[in-house]
């Protein structure tokens, strides 16, 4: 009996802010030395109170609206209460029946087209602090506890791994558009859980859902979701039943492992935090924080594809990331009557953005802005260099920061256009190369290409390619 897997999904995304969600303790706790940015606020101590951080409520709210997402004029935290090491005081600042997001939706490209994903919440809450097992002990560092953390929520919406990784993908890059989180999941700043079921195919009943957590990567969650489908494709096709527990991803064997037994939301006890007091917006509010609201990835990609008629897959890959996007339309626009759009595209995709690959660099940390870039293909257009020179240039400007012009001076790189100079070479390429010249006389195009490159070659690549194909065919039609 073929069937069908029911995937929804809760991503844990981490807010940028200088400060953690209910403390004045810094939240730039990567590098720094365990149990170094603590208080007794996010240490849990008895008799503390926590006070809001403004910006990360807001930025939950502006991950709402980018969602499509309705905006409660009334929300509150909530106490979601469990006993765990990484949390000292026993219970976690969350949100549970008020959040400050609802009903919204995310769409996400798939090869057989666009699919809707509804989003169901997005609700603010703390992060906990981190473990490290090391030799039979449990270490912990509260360095990251509190830091402030939104959770999304999908609706079961999702069927197979490939949706999924598409869908988290698409999250990721409104993130960062919205400039509020990283969406760095090797870094811990996104982590998502999976909830899957499977049913037969053509039924409405869902099955038996199961939780699969500590998936810290992409490639992880598709390898997760897909494990688990065969897991539990093959329990119900042994007719045996499918538990409802929460499992972990083990990346070293590749599978998923027991966890514990899947609590329900009446396990953890909520309550409203009486500590804080409800958030009320007015319409005005919520105006204000839509206003600035950034151009988001699909309305940019649609206008990159309009108005600088790029191809579709080159814009989605520009549009993926805002720093490309702004980059690209900077030297669009400084190249404007001069170089095609779609050039400069593929000159980002293909060459800078390999360069920056190979370097390790960031496209903010290049020193190749997008004016240097546009400089360097505006003097190709004019034919001063050719190609095969200019990605030379590029990379010499990406290692050195030197620019084009300082860099085709020095190394006297300017394309060879003089006829005259280049017929004597072209003369002696044939008269040296007679096989290949008689093998073209014959009637052999191929020919004329390696004499081509034996030009090229001769000249270390300045000729003007051009002029050279003119000169042989008219000396060899002698």
């Amino acid at each position: 009996m073929p069937y069908e897997a029911v995937i929804g999904m809760e991503v844990h995304a981490q807010l940028i802010t200088e400060s953690k969600m209910f403390c004045h303790c810094s939240s730039a706790y990567a590098s720094a030395p365990p149990n170094s940015h603590t208080c007794p606020v996010c240490l849990g101590m008895p008799g503390m109170l926590p006070l809001a951080n403004r910006r990360a409520v807001e930025a939950t709210v502006m991950m709402g609206l980018a969602l499509h997402c309705a905006i409660p004029l009334f929300s509150k935290f909530d106490r979601k209460n469990y006993m765990y090491p990484d949390l000292p005081k026993g219970y976690q600042i969350s949100q549970y029946d008020m959040p400050f997001a609802r009903n919204g939706s995310i769409t996400v490209p798939l090869e057989q087209g666009i699919k809707t994903i509804r989003i169901r919440r997005v609700h603010l809450e703390e992060d906990t602090a981190k473990l490290t097992h090391q030799g039979g002990y449990t270490l912990i560092d509260f360095n990251r506890s509190g830091v402030p953390l939104i959770e999304i929520v999908t609706e079961s919406d999702i069927r197979t791994a490939e949706e999924a990784w598409r869908y988290l993908v698409a999250l990721r890059s409104i993130l960062r558009y919205l400039g509020i989180g990283s969406g760095n999941m090797e870094e811990g700043a996104m982590r998502c859980e999976v909830n899957i079921s499977l049913r037969p195919v053509g039924r409405e009943e869902l099955g038996t859902k199961v939780e699969v957590k500590n998936m810290n990567s992409f490639r992880a969650v598709r390898q997760a979701i897909a494990y688990e489908i065969e897991r539990q494709t093959r329990l119900l096709e042994q007719g045996e039943r499918v538990e409802q527990v929460t499992m972990g991803w083990d990346e070293a064997n590749h599978r998923t492992v027991f966890q514990r037994s899947k609590e329900g939301a009446e396990d953890y006890r909520y309550f409203p935090e009486p500590d804080l007091p409800p958030i009320i917006w007015t319409e005005a509010d919520i105006d204000a924080i839509r206003a600035r609201l950034p151009e988001l990835p699909d309305a940019k990609l649609k206008r990159l594809i309009e108005q600088y008629a790029l191809k579709a897959d080159d814009a989605y890959l520009l549009a993926d990331e805002r720093a490309t996007a702004d980059y690209f339309e900077v030297a669009a626009q400084a190249c404007a009557g001069v170089v095609e759009a779609q050039t400069v595209a593929n000159w980002l995709l293909s060459e800078l953005l390999r360069l920056m690959r190979e370097s390790g660099q960031e496209l903010s940390a290049n020193p190749v802005t997008a004016g240097c870039l546009a400089e360097l293909l505006k003097i190709v257009s004019r034919g001063e260099i050719n190609a095969t020179v200019a990605k030379e240039v590029l990379a010499e400007m990406v290692s050195s920061g030197k620019s084009a012009p300082e860099i085709i001076q020095t190394r006297g790189l300017k394309q060879i256009s003089d006829a005259d100079q280049l017929r004597q070479m072209v003369e002696q390429v044939i008269a040296a190369n007679g096989q290949a010249a008689q093998q073209y006389r014959d009637g052999k195009d191929q020919a004329l290409r390696f004499l081509i490159g034996q030009v090229m070659r001769q000249t270390r690549g300045q000729a003007n390619v051009s002029i050279v194909e003119s000169l042989l065919r008219e000396l060899l039609a002698r």
